[in-house]
């Protein structure tokens, strides 16, 4: 085991891509993942899981059908399986989520968006 912190600035300056989650670490079989999103991103749900969104930098609004929430830095929601929303940050946002490993980005929906998955930075 390494015993050395994970530090969020320094793994947000490996990578510039938008909507492309990277995992930082994992426990049991739930993935840790870093990624920086701007404008909109696709309206999608995952049956299997909830999904949580957890705010580093920046702000974020989470779209439902039925209304939304917004996000600041040091905020967090959790959305419940089978949910469907549209995360959406008029600037650059800095988040992170923590969902089982596997978890298809777009969930449902196949889309330019969908990501790899299991990528490490």
């Amino acid at each position: 085991m390494e015993k050395k912190a994970i530090n969020f600035k320094e793994k947000f300056s490996k990578f510039s891509e938008h909507w492309s989650p990277r995992v930082v670490a994992e426990m049991n079989d739930y993935q840790f993942k870093l990624a920086k999103i701007k404008n909109e991103f696709v309206w999608h749900n995952h049956q299997d899981t909830d999904e949580v969104f957890i705010v580093i930098e920046g702000a974020m609004d989470i779209e439902f059908r039925d209304g939304k929430v917004h996000l600041e830095a040091g905020e967090m929601f959790v959305i419940p399986k089978g949910v469907e929303h549209k995360p959406f940050a008029e600037h650059e946002c800095k988040i992170m989520f923590v969902e089982p490993r596997g978890t298809k980005n777009t969930g449902d929906v196949e889309s330019e968006l969908t990501a790899e998955d299991d990528v490490w930075v």
